[in-house]
């Protein structure tokens, strides 16, 4: 804006020594003097009340009041050094509510499986982006997310899509930590999901020595066995496939929860070289290669 205040209305030769002066001249250089206070409190005022600044002002308003743009935009601006605000939940059981109007980071750790709400989303039109790192303590705990997260779902790890009212679910192969980011132009009705961090524990290439009475990785490809041995399978996550190998002599027989075979749910792989591969399929492990490998 342009100050109202007139430095050139006051006359600063007024009065003039030696000589009769009128009281008019007085009356003018009081008037505008105090005119030009009056325009100089209100508009330091306003700065005080509307201005950015970097440390509190004496008398103005709290920083979290006096920096807040009120959605006036920023342009043309060259920027560096910025951070985004990080809320550390901590170890949370049911409910998780990222609000989006406190930070764009949010960190939580799963105490049970965690269901998560999202608030207070920019209006429709403008690019609202909210990040959520999860530290999965037992790969049993599930993330439940909002039935407005609906968008590249299918390319999550673990992604059960909402199905007949009930909501999104991703399921973790591993305990671990899991990065997603969430955006959305839509004021929150429709949101886009992604994965920060795909390769975390990648199903392929990668293997587990399972020791007797262990439980077989859901994070590695194939678990193999070197001596007779038990061990078990937990459920898995739609779509993994999983190798039992038996390298070495002797037999072993892994107990697998959720069989999809008749029987008490057992794989025996009883010689050197005997495998077999099981997929998850619609919550049940399912044989689709067999080379020597017993089921009951």
């Amino acid at each position: 804006m342009t100050s109202q205040i007139n430095p050139n209305n006051i006359n600063g030769a007024y009065p003039v020594a030696g000589q009769d002066n009128n009281s008019q001249g007085f009356r003018d250089n009081f008037t505008n003097t105090a005119n030009n206070f009056t325009f100089a409190a209100n508009e330091i005022t306003e700065l005080q009340s509307k201005a950015i600044v970097n440390t509190q002002l004496s008398g103005g308003n709290a920083l979290t009041t006096q920096n807040n743009m009120l959605n006036s935009p920023l342009i043309n601006a060259l920027i560096s050094d910025f951070a985004a605000v990080r809320v550390a939940l901590g170890t949370l059981t049911g409910a998780v509510t990222v609000n989006y109007q406190t930070a764009h980071y949010y960190t939580v750790t799963t105490g049970s499986s965690l269901t998560v709400n999202f608030t207070n989303w920019p209006a429709a039109g403008q690019l609202g982006l909210v990040t959520l790192e999860v530290t999965v303590t037992n790969p049993a705990y599930t993330l439940t997310l909002p039935t407005s997260v609906s968008v590249n779902g299918a390319g999550i790890q673990g992604w059960t899509p909402a199905s007949g009212g009930s909501s999104p679910v991703i399921t973790f192969a591993a305990a671990g930590v899991y990065t997603f980011t969430f955006t959305t132009t839509t004021g929150g009705s429709t949101v886009t999901i992604s994965e920060n961090n795909t390769t975390l524990r990648p199903f392929n290439a990668s293997s587990d020595l399972v020791a007797t009475g262990n439980a077989a990785s859901l994070g590695t490809a194939t678990s193999y066995f070197t001596t007779a041995t038990t061990a078990t399978l937990a459920a898995g996550v739609s779509g993994q496939t999983k190798v039992l190998a038996k390298i070495g002599s002797g037999s072993t027989v892994v107990t697998v929860a959720n069989h999809g075979w008749s029987g008490s749910g057992t794989a025996t792989l009883g010689s050197q070289g005997a495998a077999c591969t099981l997929t998850y399929i619609d919550g049940v492990w399912i044989c689709t290669g067999n080379n020597g490998a017993t089921f009951a």
